[in-house]
């Protein structure tokens, strides 16, 4: 089996992580590969928030949970965010963000890194707060968001797959 399929088949979602750094031409490559994805009519609409910052992914952390009506961590303590929104304009816009989505969690575990997919960008880009953090960025526009994008060493093992469920595959032959 090629190396891309052997990444594809042991990704798995992380949900524990060392609090290591991840080197900035690590998370250069992930940022890239997720600027490759395909996008409807390569209108390329998707915008790319990578976060390094510990209080700006802390803050983020803090209105993620906030739509939960939660007090935890919902990154589980992963050094890096990436948040991918798409200009809501485009009529593929969260198509186009879910595929850079898709794009980074496998260049990352390409990379060593760990990943996994948290939802509420919506919610929170939606918020006053959320707009408010991307006015104070320079980030002018109607984003939607699409997902958070945690990164980081994992702190424990991946885990093998879970066998694939039956049945979800239809042949038309």
């Amino acid at each position: 089996m090629n190396e891309a399929m052997q990444n594809l088949l042991t990704r798995r979602a992380v949900r524990a992580y060392k609090a290591d750094p991840v080197p900035k031409d690590v998370l250069e490559r992930v940022v890239e590969a997720g600027l490759y994805a395909p996008s409807g009519h390569g209108r390329q609409c998707a915008v790319i928030l990578a976060v390094t910052d510990r209080a700006v992914r802390d803050r983020l952390s803090r209105a993620n949970a906030a739509v939960m009506g939660a007090d935890f961590d919902p990154f589980y303590g992963a050094p890096v965010v990436l948040v991918v929104l798409a200009d809501r304009s485009v009529p593929t816009c969260v198509e186009d963000g879910a595929l850079v989505m898709g794009n980074l969690m496998n260049a990352a575990h390409a990379e060593g890194l760990g990943s996994c997919w948290i939802h509420r960008a919506r919610e929170v880009f939606a918020a006053q707060e959320g707009q408010a953090l991307l006015k104070s960025l320079g980030l002018e526009g109607d984003y939607v968001g699409v997902g958070h994008c945690i990164l980081g060493y994992p702190a424990d093992p991946l885990p093998e797959a879970e066998p694939r469920r039956p049945g979800r595959v239809f042949w038309i032959e």
